[in-house]
């Protein structure tokens, strides 16, 4: 039975993020809320009698991967992102038989029938927001959410009085002009092993909220973008999008450098900054133990 890992690259603004949902239909003659995530509900997604199915990353591609292999497959995502939050390297796996199996019908993709083969199929019964990048076969045990060894998401601003037009669904608009590298200074109090409870949502289900940063960079990468890239080994939830919020605090110049140490310090998700808006951040790859061993690239391509 053979496991393979693809990597896929999604615009989030239609979609209710990455993982399957379906919430309560709405009672009859009631439509749909507009603005709300049942408004991405979507008819074509199978769902339980009584229930709408929301349009999920997930939902999406799992149905692309099944009407492939012609089998119930179960598609796992490595990083569950949120409504509005885009990619270009997440990961998912799934598992499906080998062909060989006459009762089957068919069914399954045996690696020799080609992984370019594989890939250009599944992208031919995708919607034109999402794109599988690279097909791979992996071992039997591959967990693309509990393997994973890094992370890296960026965050992009625009900085200016004028919003942004063609690309705003991939930049937050903020009115203030930041100070990227008050902002960049004090991103590098976050770098290490720290409890960011500050840094998550209140009420969260997490055992642990210690988790370490690798690496964070705040740039101007032209005269109206500031990006922030941060690499790490596992995020909590809203954690980037919260740390963004926050330094954007700092370039606004309403937070201090120096306050970030207490800011962690203190685990109160109050003394941090707002919650930035779920269109700057992109999941831009994820690396894994079988990246290094085996002499591939050690970021998702």
């Amino acid at each position: 039975m053979p496991t393979y890992r693809l990597t896929l690259a999604y615009d989030g603004t239609e979609f209710c993020g990455w993982q399957k949902q379906e919430p309560p239909a709405p009672a009859a003659g009631e439509p749909l809320a507009t603005g709300s995530a049942i408004h991405h509900a979507d008819p074509s997604l199978p769902a339980p009698p009584g229930r709408v199915a929301l349009r999920t990353v997930q939902a999406v591609a799992e149905q692309a991967v099944r009407q492939v292999v012609r089998e119930p497959v179960v598609l796992t995502g490595a990083s569950r992102t949120d409504a509005g939050v885009h990619a270009r390297g997440q990961v998912a796996s799934f598992s499906c038989s080998d062909g060989s199996d006459p009762a089957r019908h068919g069914g399954g993709w045996p690696v020799e029938r080609g992984l370019d083969t594989l890939t250009r199929a599944i992208n031919g019964r995708l919607p034109a927001d999402v794109l599988v990048t690279h097909a791979r076969p992996t071992h039997a045990e591959f967990n693309p959410i509990g393997d994973a060894e890094r992370k890296a998401y960026t965050y992009t601003f625009h900085d200016y009085h004028r919003r942004p037009l063609f690309d705003r669904g991939f930049v937050t608009h903020t009115h203030h002009t930041l100070d990227a590298d008050a902002m960049h200074a004090a991103a590098q109090h976050l770098v290490g092993e720290h409890d960011f409870a500050a840094f998550t949502q209140l009420n969260h289900d997490r055992q642990s909220t210690v988790r370490t940063i690798h690496d964070l960079a705040v740039e101007r990468t032209s005269e109206h973008r500031v990006r922030i890239t941060v690499t790490g080994g596992g995020f909590l939830y809203n954690m980037v999008r919260i740390i963004a919020g926050t330094l954007h605090e700092v370039g606004r110049g309403k937070v201090a450098q120096s306050a970030i140490p207490a800011i962690l310090a203190s685990t109160d998700r109050r003394q941090a900054g707002p919650t930035a808006a779920p269109n700057g951040l992109c999941l831009e790859w994820i690396q894994y133990p079988e990246d290094r061993s085996d002499g591939s690239p050690t970021k998702t391509p």
